[in-house]
């Protein structure tokens, strides 16, 4: 018992520490020489005591401060504790700078890489305001509705009071989306230290020329390091207020190039990615059974609502009932990603092979300047029969030349036993005629009747499941099929699609059966099996 303790212990441990996670992350990978870059370290182990240890950042960084952070957050009943510890480093060199893995305890985080760029020393007289302003373009030109990233940065030497503002960034001919949100870190500027306030915008120009970049504002109070001793917190706070503005920036906007197809969508972005899935994936797929296909569009350098629709899947032997598309943003370092997905539901009506044609999107590569393919190669689903499912297949789906022989024949024989069944039954009813008039044995199942109560109490009650359901009991008591009737009768062929879209369709529909109780009703008389007995139960007293 003791050795399998001595041997069970160190595995514990071993599980405890691997549970445990150290995470590091930065509030940003990208930043100029002379700033202070934000990283976060997370763990929820409550366990573990102490902080990170800190002296493998020596070398590379000046740790400015360090802050923690303990939340405890409560999901499900479920109570869990992290401990966040920020810290803010200033790099000591430039270039590619790995920040190196920490320990705590047991425990130690994963390294993280950052760009630090070389930035110009300012010399001007700006650099000698306690508050200034620069903004400043990723690019000097862009495409017409392409992607130019404006950054604005408010430096400031001294406190300021919480009562900031920016002025909204207006420009005509142009949308503005903001990246991301306010960033707030340190810069060392001719040896004194700057608080920095960075906004950035991505910027869509809608039409070709020079794009003027309007000036922007910022105004603050100043905090007063030797305010009056008579100031009432209630009265205006003592301080200078100040405002500073930037400079007016000009922007080329390049028209769309001529080796463009006319007849695409013009889409101007840095990368794209396009990606299909299936639920559930189409390899054993039968006639009746529903399946989901989702499209995904990714681009980098374009909001999602700058996305066009892609193609349907328009294909002869599938139902298809779409979804809303789900249009989704993101921003990074590079601007903004936008993202569409479109999901549609299938639904195969006929077995064999069933082509699905490639998707193919046109686009500009504004990064390396040129014409750009990206598409999903073609696919063949292939369709068995359902045998639990009897599938009314239109004529006019029959392709010459498909029927050899033995179908033939077959038909032939089945022509022959219908015409001797009529004329039997013709010969069985003239010798009826003539016979006295007694009670018909009471039938086995329900009568034409009784289901078409059971359609009209389902349908009134919105039940597209137990709608469909006595719909099937009643039309095999039919003289032809769903199909033949719904192809006769245009009312209930639509009626019958939107009950289809409800069934198939992933996300479902507020279906109203009203429409297919009317359609029902309202097919003519003489192609709708009667109730022989009529209202009483009783056989006509003089038939003819």
């Amino acid at each position: 018992m003791t050795r399998f303790t001595a041997l069970l212990l160190p595995l514990l441990l071993c599980t405890t520490a691997n549970a445990a996670e150290l995470i590091a992350s930065v509030d940003r990978s990208r930043l100029n020489s002379g700033e202070t870059v934000e990283l976060t370290l997370e763990i929820s182990d409550v366990t573990q005591f102490g902080k990170p240890d800190l002296t493998p950042l020596e070398p590379l960084f000046e740790v400015r401060g360090t802050r923690q952070v303990n939340q405890l957050n409560t999901l499900n009943g479920d109570n869990r504790a992290t401990t966040r510890w920020i810290i803010t480093l200033l790099p000591k060199e430039n270039g590619s700078v790995v920040i190196p893995s920490l320990q705590m305890g047991e425990v130690q985080s994963q390294p993280i890489t950052v760009q630090v760029v070389e930035s110009d020393t300012r010399e001007d007289k700006n650099s000698l305001d306690p508050v200034f302003i620069e903004a400043s373009l990723d690019q000097s030109s862009v495409y017409v509705q392409a992607q130019a990233i404006l950054t604005v940065r408010v430096y400031h030497s001294v406190s300021l009071y919480d009562d900031s503002s920016l002025s909204p960034l207006q420009i005509v001919d142009a949308r503005v989306e903001q990246l991301g949100d306010t960033r707030t870190y340190e810069k060392d500027i001719n040896g004194v230290r700057h608080g920095v306030i960075e906004m950035r915008y991505a910027i869509y120009p809608q039409h070709s020329g020079l794009l003027t970049i309007t000036p922007q504002t910022f105004s603050a109070t100043l905090v007063d390091t030797q305010p009056a001793q008579d100031t009432s917190p209630q009265g205006p706070k003592p301080g200078k207020l100040m405002r500073v503005t930037s400079s007016e920036i000009p922007l080329t906007v390049k028209p769309k190039p001529l080796t463009y197809p006319a007849d695409a969508p013009w889409l101007p972005a840095r990368s794209l990615s396009l990606s299909e899935s299936w639920n559930p994936e189409p390899e054993h797929t039968q006639i009746g059974d529903s399946l989901t296909r989702s499209l995904t569009l990714k681009v980098e350098g374009l909001a999602a609502s700058q996305l066009p629709a892609l193609p349907a899947t328009d294909v002869n032997g599938l139902r298809r009932y779409p979804d809303q598309p789900v249009l989704s943003n993101q921003s990074n370092d590079r601007g903004m990603i936008g993202s569409r997905e479109e999901r549609e539901a299938l639904v195969p009506s006929r077995s064999g092979s069933i082509d699905l044609p490639t998707v193919d999107v046109v686009w500009w590569n504004t990064f390396e300047d040129h014409l750009e393919h990206s598409s999903l190669p073609a696919r063949t689903l292939q369709v068995a029969n359902n045998p639990s499912l009897q599938v009314d297949t239109p004529t006019g789906n029959l392709q010459p030349g498909i029927v050899d022989n033995d179908t033939l024949w077959w038909w032939k024989l089945s022509t022959l036993i219908l015409a001797c069944t009529t004329l039997l039954g013709f010969g069985l009813w003239w010798r009826a005629r003539w016979q006295p008039a007694i009670l018909r044995a009471a039938q086995t199942g329900p009568s034409p009747r009784t289901l078409l109560d059971d359609i009209k109490r389902a349908s009134q009650a919105n039940d597209p499941q137990a709608t469909r359901q006595a719909l099937d009991a009643w039309a095999r008591q039919q003289p032809e099929t769903l199909a033949d009737m719904a192809a006769r009768f245009v009312p209930l062929s639509d009626a019958l699609d939107g009950l289809n879209g409800a069934l198939y369709s992933e996300t479902g529909q507020h279906w109203q059966g009203e429409d297919l109780w009317r359609a029902i009703r309202a097919i003519p008389t003489a192609e709708r099996v009667h109730d022989p007995v009529g209202d009483s139960g009783l056989p006509p007293l003089y038939p003819k």
